[in-house]
């Protein structure tokens, strides 16, 4: 077969077989009661459109997935992507675009609290005007909260105000997680994409290499009738490492300006200690520096594990493997550690706290190399 031959433009009756005009990207976690109604409710609002829909699954632990095959096993339209030691509704998002070849790409929650009845409209107007991406808004006349907190509420008007602050455009709800977006569009942003957080609009905006010309469209948020809000108290860490990400990630990795705030606060720890075990125990300084580096690292440890690699976390048996590795790959950056403070304390006669600094940062600086090669980039790519 030649070159030309393997590439030859199908017949148009096989072109159009089967083909999706419209895929609906839905981000899982422990969602098993709002599948099926979901699927339900796209039935009937997508009526004589050609749509998929495709559930990106972080490894749920509620039969989510089975409910998806089940009904995927009767229904071609439905698709289900696995995915295992990695979390994150941005970066589930991007799979389940990437995944499908449809020419428009809509993103809506799992929890039946956006309103899918818009998603026609917004094909409409995509199809019609000269626009990038329609985004389903709470902020505009005719939208609002009916399911949110008031405590919820204000922490979005908060996040939306800082979210506009690096957008290339002044959206009404640049926090809103329900829109639908040109491939071609979704295409020229994604390989600057961050896929931190839960925030995929904002990152779609922020990364994008041209001003999205976008359009925004009122819907009342819904209460969430089945299964557990996922917006936990540490979601308002990874906005901030969306919004640093975007506002300095070309220059400095964001993942190291966060370890580096972790080693900032195991290094009051490290002092904290270094300082009692000497002043109150009487401790020697080899045993005080020993003590203060061991403590100094669970702590730095625990926190990266929370925050920097947040989307990697260790759990269970897997974080007492995690921090045995982190012991062992840092164990030359500990002795170290004490033995560049023990050298400046006893011999320079530097005062403590100096001798105590300066082991430490040597410690640091062999933390961050070994702990992203060794102790959580193997569960998958930073």
């Amino acid at each position: 077969m030649t070159p030309e031959a393997a590439v030859a433009p199908l017949p148009q009756q096989l072109r159009n077989a089967g083909a999706a005009e419209l895929v609906v990207v839905v981000p899982t976690l422990n969602e098993f009661g709002n599948v099926a109604p979901l699927i339900d409710r796209l039935d009937q609002v997508l009526a004589g459109i050609a749509w998929e829909v495709i559930f990106v699954d972080d490894d749920s632990i509620d039969r989510t997935r089975e409910a998806i095959h089940e009904i995927a096993r009767r229904d071609t339209r439905v698709r289900s992507l696995h995915r295992i030691g990695r979390r994150g509704l941005a970066s589930a998002c991007i799979e389940g675009a990437l995944a499908s070849s449809a020419p428009f790409i809509a993103v809506i929650d799992a929890d039946l609290q956006h309103d899918e009845s818009l998603l026609p409209e917004m094909l409409r107007a995509l199809k019609s005007e000269p626009l990038d991406i329609v985004i389903g808004s709470r902020y505009v006349e005719g939208g609002g909260f009916g399911g949110l907190s008031a405590g919820r509420v204000r922490i979005s008007g908060l996040a939306t105000r800082l979210g506009r602050r690096i957008l290339k455009a002044d959206i009404a709800d640049p926090m809103s997680g329900f829109f639908m977006i040109r491939r071609e569009a979704f295409d020229r942003a994604v390989r600057n994409l961050s896929g931190i957080g839960f925030k995929i609009l904002m990152d779609l905006f922020a990364s994008s290499p041209e001003p999205l010309r976008f359009k925004e469209l009122a819907y009342v948020f819904r209460a969430r009738t089945y299964g557990d809000s996922k917006l936990d108290t540490l979601v308002a860490w990874e906005y901030v490492m969306l919004v640093g990400d975007k506002l300095v990630g070309h220059i400095i990795p964001v993942r190291f300006l966060s370890f580096a705030l972790v080693g900032g606060i195991g290094l009051v720890v490290h002092l904290a200690i270094l300082g009692g075990s000497l002043r109150i125990i009487g401790l020697p300084f080899e045993m005080s520096q020993a003590a203060a580096t061991l403590i100094a690292m669970v702590c730095n440890f625990s926190l990266n594990n929370i925050l920097t690699y947040r989307d990697l976390r260790l759990r269970g048996w897997g974080f007492l493997r995690g921090l045995l590795s982190f012991f062992l790959v840092c164990a030359a950056g500990a002795v170290a550690n004490v033995g560049v403070g023990t050298v400046l304390f006893d011999q320079m006669s530097l005062p403590w706290w100096a001798a105590g600094v300066a082991g430490a940062v040597v410690g640091a600086v062999w933390n961050y190399a070994v702990s992203g090669v060794f102790t959580w980039r193997r569960r998958a790519k930073a």
